[in-house]
């Protein structure tokens, strides 16, 4: 379960919330006028939560190959989302 600290407390204990974090393993949630804004999580949930999304983004790009319909050449696509 996450500790809730407001910006205002963080910003006076920060060496040891990250300490809490870093070596706790604990995950902070900031909040501002009871409003959670970020969260403050080790670097291996970091990259637990990155190595997922890489999975996600894999498995997507494999279903989306196999979809039937024209393939589209990547050069195509990135002038069509480009601004």
């Amino acid at each position: 379960m996450a500790t809730k600290v407001t910006t205002a407390e963080a910003r006076k204990k920060l060496a040891d919330i990250v300490n809490s974090v870093a070596y706790g393993k604990d995950t902070v949630v900031l909040t501002r006028r009871g409003k959670e804004l970020a969260a403050l999580i080790s670097i291996e949930d970091l990259k637990l939560l990155q190595q997922l999304e890489e999975e996600k983004d894999i498995k997507d790009a494999w279903q989306a190959k196999e979809e039937p319909g024209e393939n589209i050449r990547f050069s195509d696509l990135k002038k069509e989302l480009e601004p």
